[in-house]
């Protein structure tokens, strides 16, 4: 069951799935209307999930579930992976490498891989207050408060830190 983002609860669980780069304009009204269908008809044990998916910053493929409706399952949870592994594929889209890092310089979003994200560090091109995406976050409340943040206050500073 489709439900619109205002009126998720603020413990609503969230996935956040990231692409490597941004997602031609072309491609994210498909997506987000084969999104929309899914998260229509996401249910867990025949009980249907109050869920709410989206494509932010032609970049980040978002589902959350609000779980004061019903719990999402093992099997559900299985679902939407399956759901994002067929968005990747369909669309040529790299969702799945949690090595890759997105962060926020000159009003423009670019996502690196970890190797290339230290290196930015180190070359001063980055610092301490740029603002980088912790797609690790579990709810709607740290979607709109702490999903973006200075990476002095990220788990990742602990890739740019000296090991001296």
């Amino acid at each position: 069951m489709k439900i619109e983002f205002d009126k998720l609860n603020q413990d609503a669980r969230i996935w956040i799935y990231q692409n490597h780069e941004a997602i031609a304009e072309d491609k994210v009204g498909q997506i987000k209307q084969e999104i929309g269908e899914f998260v229509s008809s996401w249910s867990a044990h025949q009980r249907p999930l109050a869920a709410f998916g989206d494509v932010f910053h032609n970049r980040f493929v978002v589902l959350i579930v609000d779980e004061t409706y019903n719990q999402a399952s093992g099997c559900s949870i299985d679902a939407s992976v399956t759901f994002v592994r067929s968005l990747e594929k369909r669309f040529d889209l790299q969702l799945f490498d949690r090595f890759t890092f997105s962060y926020e310089k000159d009003g423009q979003i670019h996502t690196v891989p970890k190797s290339e994200f230290a290196a930015l560090y180190q070359a001063g091109e980055i610092d301490y207050n740029t603002l980088v995406f912790d797609n690790l976050i579990r709810t709607k409340a740290d979607l709109l408060v702490s999903w973006q943040k200075p990476l002095g206050h990220s788990w990742l500073k602990r890739f740019v830190q000296s090991r001296g």
